[in-house]
């Protein structure tokens, strides 16, 4: 019933077979002596000889991952080794996040080559943290490694999330409030009160007493994510970006417009596409965790068609270099890389009046708002790990006195976006510390904004007037005609990014909110826009 449910799901092609063996527990031995459990899904009646699919993951070996992960493969070509990682879910020694993946993957593959079971192909795949372990090892693979398949997933794995100009708080908090409480007693029966925790957590002041309020103790992984930023010598052995140009293992990488890790793999593939690589690249309209059945459904078509083929020593079936999902048309396109040629930079300014257009701003006074740290403008959809991620209605947030809007007349004809998306905004602040937040919308004929992509940074000179440039997320995304493009403008996205208290004091120990008056400029002088990569 599971492998039908299952199935029908993720939209998978019919399995080979449905009657699987698991061996349970097996003992993975590190060279360092700790033994790392795993269980192993075959097809009953002969498994040898068969590809191994490798899986790594620091969530438990069965449930959820072994439905949708192992139980699959196992049914559609492959045998599978679905292992826990170093201190969880039985496996030996201490868990240190993203740590020891090298290490420990390293010789897990070493093992498996070694077992008598396995065949003479392997494949790596896996969702993020089990996509970046296989970044942590794929510039050093054997020559029995096929393929690998990392989801929602990059090599530098939450270093986005640590940027001194941006601080990230709710994921990488999140995650490590997960990790701490996922084995304890009944931990799924409590979703919901923990959920209450992490939230009276996320407002805590300071922010260093809030893993005590989440989970009872304090945590050094969330003190180093409050105390510790990208460049951070801490976080140097967890960083792999500096490996994946040596990367020559086939990759195929399924992303999510609204994943919290689209930047960092759309740069690992770029950093392949122009190291003369191969790659692949799928990019969905999907959150990290909320589309979690669509996109791993795709990841295990991938598995099968592309890994499983190249693990077969054939070529897998012909299609595009990039696959992308365009919101708006709701619609798949091939294109040959990522971005793709042809879209060019074009400039919607600012204008007095809350307007947006192509041309050059006429004079015009200042925009005005006041951002007060202690009731933050609060995140709506976008790039979360929440229940409301991705695309939502913004009516709410921007009925707020603290964002600003900016909506083009009526489209006469579509315009397309794809690639990267900036904005240049002429700022200034009462404080010298402030954020600028910049959201790009879909307004529909109904008057419904609906985000597109975002993105925030920190500054430290915000009471100078100066243009800002804020990276948002890169996108592929149509509008209509009979639709407007709207930009928000604003200083904040809690708790997604933690709230700036203007006043310069680190998060982790501020505890004074100081509330500003912001400034957003519009005149020829100082003409701020949103850049957006226009099919030309």
């Amino acid at each position: 019933m599971i492998s039908r449910l299952v199935e029908r799901l993720l939209k998978l092609p019919a399995p080979a077979t449905r009657r699987l063996t698991v061996q349970r527990d097996l003992r993975v031995p590190m060279p360092d002596g700790a033994e790392l459990l795993a269980d192993h899904w075959a097809p009953r009646g002969g498994a040898a000889g068969l590809p191994t699919a490798l899986v790594r993951t620091p969530y438990g070996r069965r449930g959820v991952f072994g439905a949708i992960l192992a139980r699959p493969l196992a049914e559609r070509g492959f045998q599978v080794l679905i292992q826990s990682t170093r201190g969880g879910f039985g496996s030996g020694g201490v868990f240190d996040p993203l740590r020891q993946e090298r290490e420990d993957g390293l010789a897990t593959v070493d093992w498996v080559v070694a077992q008598p079971w396995s065949g003479d192909a392997i494949v790596l795949v896996g969702p993020s943290y089990l996509g970046y372990v296989q970044w942590a090892v794929a510039d050093h693979l054997p020559p029995q490694v096929k393929a690998i398949v990392p989801q929602v997933t990059e090599s530098g794995l939450t270093l986005e999330f640590l940027r001194e100009d941006g601080f990230s708080l709710e994921t990488p908090f999140g995650w490590g409030v997960q990790v701490a409480v996922q084995e304890r007693p009944f931990a799924l029966l409590r979703q919901r009160a923990q959920a209450k925790k992490l939230e009276r957590a996320l407002n805590t002041l300071p922010l260093a007493q809030a893993d005590v309020v989440a989970i009872g103790h304090r945590s050094d992984y969330i003190q180093d994510v409050l105390t510790r930023t990208e460049h951070h010598p801490r976080w140097a052995e967890i960083d792999h970006r500096h490996r994946v140009a040596d990367v020559t293992v086939p990759v195929s990488s399924v992303a999510g417009w609204y994943d919290i890790f689209l930047p960092g793999q759309l740069r690992d593939f770029r950093t392949l596409q122009d190291a003369g690589r191969r790659p692949r690249l799928t990019v969905g309209p999907w959150t990290h965790a909320g589309n979690l059945f669509a996109s791993t459904g795709e990841t295990l078509r991938e598995t099968v068609g592309f890994g499983l083929a190249l693990a077969r020593g054939e070529e897998p079936p012909e299609r595009a270099p990039v696959r992308l999902f365009v919101m708006g048309e709701e619609a798949w396109r091939d294109f040959a890389s990522w971005p793709p040629e042809g879209y060019a930079p074009q400039r919607f300014h600012l204008r007095a009046g809350g307007t947006l257009a192509p041309g050059v701003p006429g004079e015009s006074a200042p925009d005005r708002y006041r951002y007060d740290p202690a009731d933050p403008t609060p995140a709506a959809g976008g790039v979360r790990m929440a229940p409301d991620a991705g695309r939502v209605d913004n009516a709410a947030l921007e009925a707020r006195a603290d964002v600003l809007t900016y909506t083009t007349a009526v489209l006469d004809e579509d315009v397309e976006v794809i690639g990267d998306v900036h904005a240049e905004i002429w700022f200034r602040s009462s404080l010298r510390f402030a954020d600028v937040f910049v959201r790009l919308c879909d307004v529909g004929p109904d008057g419904r904004s609906v985000n597109v992509c975002d993105g925030l940074i920190s500054l430290r000179d915000a009471d100078e007037l100066a243009a800002v440039t804020v990276r948002l997320w890169p996108t592929a995304h149509r509008f209509r005609r009979g639709h407007r493009i709207r930009v928000q403008v604003s200083s904040g996205a809690f708790p997604r990014y933690a709230r700036n208290p203007g006043t310069g004091e680190p998060h982790a120990t501020a505890v004074t909110l100081r509330a500003a008056d912001q400034e957003v400029h519009h005149d020829p002088a100082h003409a701020s826009a949103i850049v957006l990569p226009v099919r030309a």
